[in-house]
């Protein structure tokens, strides 16, 4: 449904969250970080095509993924990680062609991402499920690795999907074709250093502890349909955007806050009616320190935050377009919201 208004259409300054909220317009070339009332408080110019979004680090650096043209023909492809300062110099970078998704910067200062390898057809048996026949032209399955990287560019860390990923218990659905398994779209990094992962097209959620290659705690939900941007919060329990994609009953998103010993959802949100908030792909969710909730309903470029209650008090639709196929798109992979008075943002605006 186009939107009637674009920018801010809906702002309430005593129940908000003050702060900037940086995006990255998919398929775009400029990142913005724009004040509580829509205007554009600063911007970054980008290279190249964005590969997903980007995030600002505690000394108010960008750190961005972009788009490499040697990487594999596959959703979400990054390849360049970039680290920017407020004026736009590239102070680090890293090229993996393979990188895709989603990166982050570690407490010990390294960089982590996902990234794929590919695995021949021959040596692809093990993989369960998909369309037979349908593997990649490249000859093969794309598998997802995590990898962390020092400053200096060096693999410190690197967790093989296809050395220790349970793959009988967790089968591609029949419908999906088996260029890549299974679409792996985060790798939240935990202060302990260990990584909360997510596979869109499993349904999946999980722990991965780095130092025994094990994925510790897992657990998956048919009705996430295809959940995006699983975070750990101070209290322990896990938000997650759930897509609700691919539902044989009505298909809409909701925000989950579960709790990883119970398995239990503690909060949620979702829209009233449930189709006026939906998004299939991308999207994400951030709490906020006042505990409403900053949400990035990626397709049609709406950011927006709630309250605990679910009520909506600050709204900005994006009018910012870019080609993608045929048409034009207003996606936003993820957008994060920064207080005022936070290191990232304090002193520079």
């Amino acid at each position: 449904m186009r939107p009637y208004k674009f920018g801010v259409t809906e702002h309430d300054p005593s129940r908000t969250f003050q702060g900037f909220t940086l995006f990255t317009p998919s398929e775009g070339k400029e990142t913005f970080l724009i004040d509580m009332v829509g205007q554009v408080a600063h911007k970054w110019d980008l290279a190249t095509k964005v590969g997903n979004y980007a995030q600002l680090l505690p000394t108010g650096n960008l750190l961005v993924s972009c788009q490499t043209a040697e990487g594999p023909k596959l959703a979400a492809a990054g390849g360049r990680l970039l680290e920017m300062d407020w004026d736009g110099n590239i102070l680090w970078e890293h090229t993996d062609h393979f990188q895709h998704h989603d990166f982050n910067r570690c407490p010990n200062g390294n960089t982590a991402y996902l990234a794929w390898e590919l695995i021949p057809t021959e040596e692809a048996g093990y993989i369960v499920g998909g369309i037979p026949g349908s593997e990649h032209e490249d000859g093969g399955v794309y598998c997802d690795v995590v990898r962390e990287v020092n400053p200096a560019g060096e693999i410190v860390f690197e967790w093989r999907m296809m050395d220790h990923f349970p793959f009988e218990k967790y089968p591609l659905r029949a419908n999906r074709h088996r260029h890549e398994f299974a679409h792996a779209n985060t790798c939240f990094v935990q202060q302990d250093g260990n990584f909360l992962l997510s596979w869109r097209d499993l349904d999946l959620i999980a722990l991965l502890d780095r130092n025994t290659n094990e994925l510790v705690w897992q657990m998956e939900d048919r009705k996430w349909g295809g959940q995006h941007d699983p975070r750990r919060l101070e209290n322990g329990n896990i938000t997650i955007f759930a897509n609700g994609s691919e539902q044989v009953e009505a298909e809409f998103s909701r925000i989950l806050e579960l709790n990883p010993e119970t398995r239990e959802i503690v909060w949620s949100y979702q829209g009233s009616p449930v189709d006026t908030f939906f998004s299939p792909r991308v999207s994400g969710a951030q709490r906020l320190p006042n505990g409403n909730t900053v949400i990035c309903e990626g397709r049609p470029g709406r950011l927006f935050e709630v309250t605990q209650e679910g009520d909506i008090v600050w709204e900005f639709v994006s009018p910012h377009e870019n080609p993608r196929g045929g048409g034009m798109i207003r996606q936003i992979f993820r957008a994060l919201r920064y207080g005022v008075d936070s290191l990232e943002i304090s002193g520079r605006l």
